[in-house]
Parts: C-alpha cells; structure tokens; sequence
C-alpha cells in the first residue's frame, strides 16, 4: 500500500509537470491578448484536472501491467523460437495494444474525412505487421539503418500515389501511435527479447522496436488513401460549449462519462482476454506479479476514462477556440512565437524524455549530459512547432518539411554509434506525447478555421513535425559523442604515460 502511494506521488509529480505549463500559458493568454469566455475557461480547467488524475492513474497502470505483460510475452516468443509463434503473436499484440492506444482514439476523433474505427484498424494492423518486422530484425540481427532506408524510401514513394489530403494525416498516425500505452509494451517485448538472447549485442538490438513500429501507421494510412476513398470530407467544427451556470457545466461533463467507459472498455477488453489466453498456455508467471497486472488494468482503465473524458469535453474546446481567437488577431504571425513557447515547455515536461535524457547520459558515461539533451530536444520541438504555424498560416505542404527532415535523419544514421539511432527514432513518439494530440493539435486546426485554410493539409501535420525533431537532434548528440571519444582515444593513444602525468596537477595525480 506505502509503495502505491509512493508510486502515485511519483506519477502526479510527473503529470503535473507536463501539463501545468500549458495551464500557465493558456491563463496568461486568456487574461491578455487571447480573450475567452468564463464558460470555456472553467471547462478547460475541469478537463485539465481530469487529464491530471487521468494520466497519473493510467501511467501507473500501465508500469504496472503493460510491463510485466511484454516481458513475459517477449521472453516467452524468444525462448520458442518458433517463427509462426512469433510472428502471430507480435502481430495480435501489436493490433490490440494500439487500438487501445488513447492518442491515437483522440487523432480518429479529430479526422473528419475517415470514419474513427476504420482509421483506428488500419493503424493497428500497420502497427502488428510491424512490430512482426521488429522482432525478426531482433531474431536475425540485422541493421537498423539499412532497415529504416528501404522502408522510409517506400512511404515516400507511396506519398507520390496518395491523396494530398491524407499524406499529413498518415505521418501525424506515425507520431501518436507510439504514446503512453504503446510504448512502454513495444520497450518490455524488446527486453524481453534481449534477456533471452544475451550476446553483446542484444541489448542494442532490444531498442529501435518503437522506431520500426512508427512506419507501420503511415504506410497503412498511405494505402488506405489509395483503396479507401474518404467521404464527408468537409471539417466539422469543434462544439465550443456555451455555458450559463455550475449545473449546465457538470451535465455535459457527466454525459461523456458513460460514452467513455463503453469506449474504453471495448479498447482494452481484447488485451485482457489474449493475455489470459497466453497466460493460461504458457503459466510461470508468480500469483503475485498477475494480482499486480490485474490492479495495473483497473487503474489503466481509470485513467482511460478520465483522461479521454477531460481532453474531449475541456481540453480539446478550448484549445480549438484558442486556436482560432489568436489566429483572428491583426497580427496573427503572433501565433508562431506563442506555439514555439508552448512547444518548448510541452517537451521539457514530458516524463518519457525525462526518462530518454536520462538513459543517453548513462549510455555515454555523462559526454552527453541530461541538461544538454533535455535543451537540444526543446530547441528542436520549438522550432518544428514554429514550422507547423507557420504552415497553418500560408498553406505549404508537409512535405517541404519532412522529405529533408527524414533524409538528414536516415543520412545521420550512417555516421554515428548505431545504438544513438536506435534510440533516436524510438524517440520521435516519445516527444510526441499526450500533450501534442490533445491540445497543439486542436490549436493548430482552430488557427486554421480562423486563416480559412485548408484543414487537413494545413492543420494536421503538428504531431509529425514534433516526432521528426528527435531523429535528428539526438544523432547529432550522438555525433559530438562519437567525435569526443574519437579524440580522446587518439589522444590516449599519442600521449606517453609520462607525457599523460606531466599534463595532471599533484592534487590529481594523488587522486588517480
């Protein structure tokens, strides 16, 4: 019970940090140059203290439950090594884990031209096919680099047979499918994998799951443009609520309760009952680890329902409307600089790159240290934000953006220490987290209601740009890495032993 409280202090801590900068400069903006109703503010706060809970029940669900559970199927399909029973579990476990996945239910919901289900399997299909991908370039030991070339080289040509409607679209599913629930999963079946194989190189090999699994989505949402031809397509505009008193304000939060507790329901049933399948087929795992994977799940479902209940009726209104008052302003390039600030702090308070800046610093023995990497990666997010408004306000395709972006990134790859790829575009959905999709997405397509753009060219396309920051940004680390250690090893090597002590002070010869 002491270590659950511990646990929830820890996971609220991390919440707030996330989302109490966005709060800051969303009052700061409604009590100066962005003026917003009273009704849309107190549903912006109700939906942000939602998302706060949410997350921290759901975060600790899932450490509790979707680790453990990939372990256990990830040492189990490595210890087979029956290439059937691997490639239908990984592609089962891939499809039912993200159609759970709750940034991707909130990018469906803000689609208009494709119906929220079909989008929601196309992706989840993409994702188990390559998460099938994932674990035999695990099993083979093959190249990342190489891997990422032929299958970036791919969706880029399928860009060229694909609607313009759907292309920001099919990269934005890339960043918001590797969120919260995925992402700790894909990470426990890469270890998993790696406990099981224990050669030197298995634990680089472990990582670069993530990576493959985010070229799933794209590609599936760049085929279903060409077999799938979307109607309805024209943008309906988020209900802004218009509230008149506290009743009012609680009757339409409490009809998105029961909506929410169906939804999500119906998303994690299928991982309750493949992980009771397996468990039942394969056992060895303690009483005591499945009583914790069963509390995992009750507070993964919690959380759920909370946070999909306050992003939707509070989060999303508001930043939507926000969107739109900033962008109606007679100096509406304003909007650049405001979403670089928002962009900047969204990044830095994200937990998962807390948790990355971390694992860089250990893996480079502190050459690349935490504050180093945490302001690179802020930096980076900041300017591919302001790139994002600036589409929104003039209209440039995505692609002007992400063809140089991906080729600089896939370039990097063949320079630097492979382990810094692996982890540089497991990365990119890592820095595309909860906040991106819930409310710079909604505020990039109210921005674009106001300019008149078009909304699903213009306006999506802001979770890609943040996913794409990463896969450059953290190689470029790894480059002054590898360069480091490269002149330090020559340096050893020219250096004479006395010529070494005649460089140190008595202090530190004593010391050493």
């Amino acid at each position: 019970m002491k270590l659950h409280r511990t646990k929830f202090q820890e996971k609220l801590n991390e919440t707030l940090a996330a989302v109490l900068p966005v709060i800051g400069i969303v009052l700061v903006l409604c009590f100066t140059i962005a003026p917003i109703s009273p009704s849309i503010l107190m549903a912006f706060l109700i939906g942000a203290v939602l998302l706060i809970v949410g997350m921290m029940f759901f975060t600790l669900g899932v450490e509790l439950s979707m680790t453990p559970m990939g372990e256990r199927v990830g040492t189990c399909m490595a210890q087979t090594k029956r290439l059937h029973i691997i490639v239908f579990l990984a592609f089962i476990m891939g499809f039912i884990i993200t159609v759970s996945e709750p940034d991707l239910q909130v990018l469906a919901e803000q689609v208009p031209s494709i119906p929220n289900m079909v989008l929601i399997l196309a992706v989840a299909c993409g994702v188990g096919l390559f998460l099938v991908v994932a674990q035999l370039r695990m099993l083979f030991s093959i190249a990342l680099p190489h891997m990422l070339v032929v299958f970036y080289t791919i969706v880029f040509l399928l860009v060229l047979f694909v609607p313009g409607d759907l292309l920001a679209v099919a990269f934005d599913s890339g960043g918001v499918t590797t969120g919260p629930m995925t992402v700790p999963f894909i990470m426990a079946l890469g270890v998993g994998g790696a406990v099981v194989r224990s050669d030197k190189h298995a634990a680089d090999d472990s990582f670069g799951l993530v990576a493959l699994c985010s070229i799933g989505p794209i590609l599936a949402v760049l085929v279903l443009g060409m077999i799938y031809h979307p109607t309805g397509g024209d943008y309906i505009p988020v209900e802004i609520p218009d509230i008149h008193n506290t009743i009012e304000l609680w009757h339409i939060f409490g009809e998105g309760f029961p909506e929410y507790m169906m939804e999500m329901a119906i998303s994690l049933l299928p991982i309750i009952i493949f992980f009771t399948i397996f468990q039942l087929i394969f056992k060895g795992m303690q009483k005591r680890t499945l009583i914790r994977i069963v509390v995992g799940m009750v507070y993964t479902y919690i959380g759920l329902v909370l946070f999909m209940t306050g992003v939707n009726v509070g989060f999303i209104p508001a930043g939507n409307y926000l969107g739109q008052v900033i962008s109606g302003l007679p100096y509406r390039w304003i909007i650049i600089p405001i979403g670089m600030l928002i962009g900047y702090f969204i990044v830095l308070a994200e937990p998962a790159v807390f948790v990355l800046t971390r694992q860089v610093e250990e893996i480079t023995s502190g050459a690349i240290s935490c504050k180093a990497m945490s302001m690179s990666l802020s930096i980076g997010v900041a300017v591919s934000l302001g790139l994002a408004m600036t589409r929104v306000l003039t209209g440039i395709s995505i692609l002007w953006f992400v063809v140089p972006g991906y080729a600089i990134a896939l370039g990097l790859s063949f320079f630097v220490p492979k382990i810094f790829t692996a982890i540089a575009f497991d990365s990119g959905g890592v820095a595309s987290g909860p906040m991106t999709a819930t409310f710079l997405l909604p505020f990039a397509m109210g921005a674009c209601v106001s300019v008149g753009g078009n909304m699903v060219t213009d306006a999506f396309g802001v979770v890609a740009m943040v996913a794409m920051t990463p896969l450059i940004t953290i190689q470029v680390l790894g480059l002054i890495y590898k360069l480091r250690t490269g002149h330090a090893e020559k340096t050893a090597e020219v250096l004479e032993p006395q010529a070494v002590l005649d460089l140190l002070g008595d202090d530190e010869i004593i010391e050493l």
